[in-house]
């Protein structure tokens, strides 16, 4: 019995074994399927994964670069225009250049960094360069504006976490010639003075802010200014400031008929291609940033006996005198304390030409006095001379004048003592007193005659502006106005010697000196307007405007009057210097 169970366990054991292979056979290829499936599937993912990657490579490849919020955001690489004279001289114009920035979570060893970058940048600052680069920012700017020489030494470095962002650099080909009038950009190309801030205001800067601007070229932006011209007068300044000792010297040209500003200069004055420096202790240079100030636009002065000229204009223009009257200068004016006098004066009566020709200050007192004080604080007020004056150059002066005016300020104003105001304006005034009666608002951009006569306000009568040119004729050959003469070229003007305001008081040893002269005399074409501040000797020892500004305008008009196409003409003065019998 037992061996038939034995035998019956047996022949289970082989008819069950072949069933339970093949259940594990079934088992196993169940899940080599699996596996088959699962690896597929991950072919698959990897497969899509892949794809993506690389068709955003190639989106990334053929679109424009994106700059990151972090790397120099809102900073548009945008041209300004090219800056050039009327006659299409090349003043302003753009640069491509790069920057050196660093991504400092990028940095591995901000030591090893510092010491290669100072072997290509000059004069970098390892201590804040250290700083930067140890800052765990997303971007630090390092230098900008590099050359493409040093962009290439830094990039043979193979430094990680360095690069280079395209830039503009504005270049000024001229120098010094032109500063004032064109003025500077800062490092990222955003006007700060002179026409260049004058360009942002007018719309350049708001573009840029929405970020529409571009590489795109602009069309050049034209100024009235003549470069050689410009040259010139800049020269002549510079000379006498150094020849005369003083503290500064400038000059101006304008456009009698269209109100152009052919020439500015003042100087001290600065590179506008490097409008800050420092020092060797890494200090800012403050008397080198002295030179941004313009003397003849944003500055103002008592003009001393210039303001004569519009005295004497007032009179004629009221009717109160006429090139024949007669004034009495024989002995000072004593008004409320002050006491007036002539600066060696002929203490006797004198003729309007001798008023002018000697610049009695009691005889154009005497004038002023005939007018009354409303009717020549109007009478300035209408030449532009007591209020701001309109043009496209930033940061112009305001004029300055007694809160109340009483007839002692009407006295000493009437010789140019009272009243500050620029001396671009005073030129403006005294070029209608040479047009035939027009003021006309002074610009830097090119305009017809046609365009500024749309803009003339007429101011005084074409009689009173035909007088006015005889008593510049006048001075310019018996008077001060002399020493400003070239041979050929018949000059006519008016000096002016100003004791200058130091603390709120008059220096009796210092002088600021002007000259406003005209040019030809028969036909007026050309105001020519000098200054100098504080000279400590001049020609022949003076110190008067004779001696200093007098000269600077003949050394200018000597030298301009061919450039701008004047004639020379010899000869004997023709009947304009002859006295009008009314």
């Amino acid at each position: 019995m037992i061996a038939f169970i034995m035998r019956l366990k047996s022949r289970a054991h082989f008819v069950v074994a072949p069933q339970h292979g093949a259940i594990l056979l079934g088992t196993n290829a169940r899940r080599r399927k699996q596996a088959r499936q699962r690896l597929a599937i991950m072919i698959g993912l990897f497969t899509v994964a892949y794809i993506g990657l690389g068709a955003r490579l190639i989106q990334y490849g053929l679109s424009d670069p994106i700059q990151s919020a972090s790397i120099g955001a809102g900073h548009a690489v945008a041209s300004r225009p090219n800056i050039v004279d009327r006659n299409g001289l090349l003043l302003a114009t753009d640069l491509n250049m790069v920057s050196l920035y660093a991504e400092p979570r990028r940095i591995i060893d901000a030591d090893e960094v510092v010491e290669k970058l100072a072997m290509v940048v000059p004069n970098l600052d390892w201590s804040e360069t250290h700083k930067r680069l140890r800052s765990q920012s997303a971007f630090q700017w390092l230098r900008r504006q590099l050359t493409p020489k040093q962009q290439a030494d830094i990039l043979a470095l193979g430094l990680p976490g360095i690069g280079f962002r395209p830039e503009k650099r504005r270049i000024y080909p001229g120098g010094v010639t032109a500063a004032h009038v064109v003025g500077h950009v800062n490092v990222d190309n955003q006007g700060l003075a002179g026409m260049e801030r004058y360009l942002d205001q007018q719309g350049l800067a708001d573009l840029r802010a929405a970020g529409l601007t571009d590489d795109t070229r602009l069309e050049p932006v034209k100024l009235s200014i003549d470069l050689r011209v410009q040259n010139i007068v800049r020269e002549v300044a510079a000379k006498a400031m150094v020849d005369y000792k003083a503290e500064a010297a400038g000059a101006v040209i304008i456009d009698v008929e269209t109100g152009e500003v052919l020439a500015m200069a003042s100087v001290p004055d600065y590179d506008p291609n490097e409008p800050s420096r420092r020092l060797s202790d890494g200090s800012i240079d403050k008397e080198y940033e002295k030179g941004w100030f313009n003397r003849i636009s944003n500055a103002t002065f008592e003009m001393g006996s210039t303001f004569k000229s519009f005295t004497l204009a007032m009179g004629l223009d009221e009717g109160k005198i006429n090139l024949n009257s007669v004034v009495d200068a024989s002995r000072p004016i004593r008004m409320g304390g002050f006491t007036i006098r002539d600066f060696k004066g002929k203490n006797r009566p004198l003729s309007i030409p001798e008023v002018f020709q000697y610049s009695s200050n009691i005889g154009t007192a005497a004038v002023a006095d005939m007018v009354g004080i409303e009717g020549h604080q109007q009478f300035l007020t209408r030449l532009g001379l007591l209020s701001k004056m309109d043009t496209e150059m930033p940061g112009v002066a305001t004029p300055t004048q007694p809160r109340t005016w009483k007839k002692i300020n009407s006295v000493t104003i009437s010789f140019g003592h009272g009243v500050a105001t620029t001396p671009l304006q005073t030129a403006v005034a005294a070029a209608a007193l040479m047009n035939g009666g027009y003021l006309v608002p002074p610009t830097f951009l090119p305009r017809t005659k046609e365009a500024a006569q749309a803009l003339a306000t007429r101011v005084i009568k074409d009689r009173t502006s035909a007088d006015m040119r005889t008593l510049y004729d006048w001075n310019g050959i018996k008077g001060s106005g002399r020493h400003a003469q070239v041979e050929g070229f018949h000059v006519g003007g008016k000096t002016g010697t100003a004791d200058k305001v130091i603390n709120g008081r008059y220096a009796k040893d210092i002088n600021f000196n002007a000259f406003v002269a005209a040019f030809p005399m028969d036909k007026p074409r050309y105001i020519v307007l000098s200054i100098i501040d504080a000279p400590r000797t001049g020609e022949n020892g003076g110190r008067t405007a004779a001696s200093t500004a007098a000269p600077m305008i003949k050394a200018i008009i000597r030298r301009v009057a061919p450039l701008l196409g004047v004639q020379p003409r010899f000869g004997e003065p023709d009947e304009n210097m002859q006295l009008v019998d009314y």
